[in-house]
């Protein structure tokens, strides 16, 4: 094994196992769900040194020594920042290999894979987040070894991507309360506080003050106006009761899922959340929950906060949702998780 470094001060290693080139790999398009491919060479690896769950240096030698151990050949760079992370994921998108891997969270996850949505190419995922919504929903194993034998494993299925005004996500969009909690999030947690001491603190800013919104949506041609604390619009359907809550079944049905509540305050949300739990919330009549291929968000403001994937931006009103139907070659494990996909026999 041999190491050499990218960059300047930043440092970023890069750990090189030795490629194996009779290695068996599968990948996925739209029109043939499974087919058998050549194994990719080389393998880029991004990884956010700043994610829930990792150990900064330590995680590029762990990673040399399982993707050495299939025979994969793995460049490994470590993201020391935002601006960096988005750098290195532009650099490897135009690089020689077919597959890119991310290592961190949702955030993470969304930088890397935005560069390579309609390119061919291949994402895999390295869930080193603290949530990891998107490695939960297509059931990819959240340890380092089963998430690192998963990519080795090399089975890729095409999945759709969500996007607002030019901006992918794979998991959800969210307007209201949501993007308020993390903008006061993070400005407590500049001040000094802790990530969950400031989440709480940010919590009951915005629920004392909890802001409506004014909005007109266009749900494919259909229009409706409402008063709402959020609006909140899901790549493909989620769970909306019972104790999955938050979880999708699969994510190439083809659609965006929409929810928002009409003029609910506080009390209201609480009885909403209750009732979700007690599978009874789709019968609220305060609840709205619809499906589509594209909204039209109009708001009183010309600028809006909006999360993508829990990271909040600024973004023009009008906000034009679509969903792109199988944009997006991500590597998950070789079973029924998705549509009709099934594992190769």
């Amino acid at each position: 094994m041999r190491k050499r470094v990218i960059g300047s001060s930043e440092a970023l290693r890069c750990v090189f196992a030795k490629i194996h080139k009779g290695a068996n790999t599968n990948l996925f398009n739209r029109d043939e769900k499974l087919h058998r491919g050549e194994a990719p060479t080389p393998l880029e690896i991004i990884i956010n040194a700043s994610s829930g769950t990792i150990g900064k240096v330590e995680i590029g030698d762990q990673l040399a020594n399982l993707f050495g151990q299939g025979g994969i050949d793995a460049r490994i760079s470590l993201a020391r920042s935002g601006k960096q992370l988005v750098e290195l994921a532009r650099r490897a998108a135009n690089s020689d290999a077919a597959t890119i891997v991310a290592g961190g969270g949702d955030g993470t996850i969304n930088a890397v894979a935005s560069t390579l949505v309609d390119t061919g190419k291949t994402l895999g995922v390295l869930p080193l987040g603290t949530l990891n919504h998107f490695a939960r929903d297509l059931g990819i194993p959240l340890d380092l070894q089963g998430a690192a034998n998963n990519i080795i494993a090399n089975h890729a299925v095409p999945i759709d991507v969500g996007e607002v005004n030019g901006h992918i996500f794979l998991n959800n969009s969210s307007l209201g309360l949501y993007p308020s909690l993390v903008h006061e999030r993070e400005q407590k947690q500049r001040l000094g506080h802790g990530k969950w001491p400031a989440f709480l603190r940010a919590a009951l800013s915005v629920m004392r003050l909890y802001p409506f919104l004014d909005v007109r949506l266009s749900v494919d041609g259909r229009e409706i106006v409402s008063r709402t604390p959020f609006v909140f619009i899901g790549n493909n359907e989620y769970e909306m009761e019972n104790f999955n809550i938050g979880r999708r079944a699969r994510l190439d049905g083809g659609e965006l899922s929409l929810y928002f509540s009409h003029r609910t305050r506080r009390l209201g949300l609480v009885w909403l959340a209750l009732r979700a739990l007690m599978a009874r919330v789709r019968n609220a009549e305060e609840f709205v929950a619809m499906r589509a291929t594209e909204v039209l968000i109009e708001t009183r403001r010309a600028r809006i906060r909006v999360a993508t994937d829990g990271e909040v931006l600024v973004m023009q009103s009008p906000l034009r949702y679509r969903l792109r139907p199988g944009a997006l070659n991500v590597i998950v494990p070789a079973r029924d998780f998705v549509g009709d996909i099934k594992e190769l026999g």
